[in-house]
């Protein structure tokens, strides 16, 4: 997951996902030529992207077409906001029904509970007395 992150830090590599999404299959040339930089340096932005599997490419002949997966990027997803996605979908829907209500809508915001995960484990047991004899 930090190679992901890693590839997405780079503000080329990002521009060079959303072309590639925009374009499924475009060539390597057809990307570089989107960019004031070498080959060989667009070559090793690609390659990150490919190391971190946010781009698959296939090899047609004499061309790669180039591809991107979005599984690493739904992977993310899935460990950090799922859990708040159904909170906050709530609240939102909440919000949408006082609005078109015009304002009539009860007021009181329901009751939050954190998600399971992020709640606090003390990981204490319940203390239980036990008899001490005297010697």
């Amino acid at each position: 997951m930090d190679a992901v992150f890693r590839a997405l830090a780079h503000a080329d590599r990002r521009r060079m996902l959303d072309i590639i999404r925009d374009t499924p299959g475009c060539n390597v040339g057809e990307v570089c030529a989107r960019f004031a930089m070498s080959r060989i340096g667009a070559m090793k932005h690609l390659g990150v992207l490919e190391a971190a599997w946010l781009v698959v490419s296939r090899k047609k002949g004499r061309t790669r077409r180039l591809y991107v997966n979005g599984a690493p990027l739904q992977m993310i997803h899935d460990r950090w906001l799922s859990e708040w996605s159904t909170l906050w979908a709530a609240d939102v829907t909440r919000i949408k029904y006082r609005v078109e209500s015009g304002g009539t809508a009860p007021a009181r915001p329901a009751k939050r509970r954190r998600p399971p995960a992020a709640r606090k484990k003390t990981g204490r047991r319940p203390r239980t007395r036990t008899k001490t004899s005297k010697r």
